[in-house]
């Protein structure tokens, strides 16, 4: 049997009913299909034990990973407070999930719990999900940590309300705040990932001075709120308070390393100035500063959804999930064409989406190269059916293009 995608989504207060009815919603669309695993999307409003109580009611004990999120996604666009289960269905797909502890804390070790429990193996097509704390861990120790193996991975860094200073994981029937949730795919499926973003550099070319761990103490010897002072105009000590504190992640810094640029994107500006991050930033590093544009990041998302169907590789999308960062959420809120439009355009209108958004992006786009930490992106990722290939010599009737061969 072809593997099916199914979407769920509940609006209910409460936790486990809105975990449950939105499994039922997703279980009765994917039909006698075997449940092989599910993407579980859920508000930072809900308590995320009760949501998987709820799903674990209705669907029993399969691989599961899921994170707390300030928004969801589905086909229809964004939406707030809502509970959010895809189901992907089918035979000969495997998948072990697990969650683990202390990711904030001790990082390498907790990778390698991970790793050594669940080990993936990218031989035989193995695919690594990931979804780990992006408020108080380092995703530069987790890109250093994943180094050296060679499997597929895609994933993203977990957010919510910022201000609660947690975020939460789930795989498998486990889940809590400071952890990493992962899952391994294997079988016949297949996955195609593709990044992009919309921010541009504006020129004002400046070095650390100071970093300490997660934090940007000085830039040009102050703190980095004099620094969005002089260009925005606001007084700096407007912007160690609500709401440009916040509103600072739509102006990230783009960092000069010896591999070329990076985006790294603070989380909140600290009441002394300086910037709090997710990922390190070296001190002596030089670093510009960016901006977003709304046609930009419109383009981008159909960039990276091409991408994402090009390295698909030559079968139908599946299901689509879209791991978008949070910025995006604010620059676009207004906007009537959104994100999600724009991949449905390229991937096709029928393929189920599901998505959230997230501090940061995790990928490995090379199958021996780096796993890689983004901000600012958004991040398609597709599944599809290794078994089901399009013809070589037929248009592709999903996207209207020649098939990717």
């Amino acid at each position: 049997m072809a593997l099916r995608a199914a979407v769920g989504q509940s609006f209910v207060t409460d936790g486990r009913e809105a975990g449950a009815q939105a499994a039922q919603q997703a279980l009765v669309q994917l039909g006698r299909a075997r449940v092989a695993f599910a993407w579980v999307l859920v508000s930072y409003a809900y308590p995320i034990q009760q949501v998987l109580a709820g799903i674990g009611d209705m669907l029993g004990d399969i691989p599961l990973i899921g994170f707390s999120t300030s928004a969801e996604i589905t086909a229809a666009g964004r939406s707030k407070r809502s509970v959010v289960v895809a189901l992907l269905g089918g035979e000969n797909v495997q998948g072990r999930a697990g969650w683990w502890p202390d990711f904030t804390p001790n990082n390498p070790a907790c990778v390698q719990n991970m790793l050594k429990a669940l080990q993936p193996d990218g031989e035989s097509g193995e695919i690594l999900l990931a979804a780990a704390d992006g408020i108080s861990g380092d995703a530069t120790q987790l890109s250093e940590a994943l180094a050296a193996a060679g499997y597929s991975m895609a994933g993203c860094l977990a957010g919510g309300e910022i201000s609660q200073g947690r975020s939460y994981q789930a795989g498998g029937r486990q889940a809590g705040s400071g952890g990493l949730a992962t899952m391994v795919l294997g079988g016949n499926i297949v996955a195609g990932v593709g990044l992009a973003h919309g921010w541009q550099q504006v020129g004002a070319l400046s070095r650390i001075t100071s970093a300490q761990g997660l934090w940007v103490r000085t830039i040009d010897e102050q703190p980095p709120s004099h620094l969005y002072a002089r260009l925005f105009g606001y007084p700096a000590d407007e912007w160690v308070r609500p709401p440009l504190n916040g509103l600072v992640r739509l102006y990230p810094l783009a960092v000069q390393e010896k591999e070329g640029m990076v985006v790294r994107s603070a989380l909140k500006v600290e009441a002394d100035g300086s910037l709090r991050m997710n990922c390190h930033i070296p001190q002596g590093a030089a670093v510009d500063l960016m901006v977003g544009s709304r046609a930009a990041c419109l383009q981008a998302a159909r960039q990276a959804a091409q991408q994402a169907l090009a390295s698909l590789g030559p079968t139908r999308p599946i299901m689509a999930v879209l791991l978008v960062d949070a910025a995006w959420l604010t620059l676009l809120e207004a906007q009537l064409e959104d994100e999600v439009s724009m991949v449905r355009e390229v991937i096709g209108k029928d393929v189920p989406v599901v998505g959230a958004y997230t501090l940061g992006q995790l990928a490995r786009l090379a199958p021996h190269g780096p796993v890689q930490i983004f901000n600012q992106h958004i991040e398609v990722l597709l599944f599809g059916d290794r078994l089901v290939n399009l013809p070589g010599n037929v248009t592709n009737a999903i996207t209207g293009n020649p098939p990717i061969v």
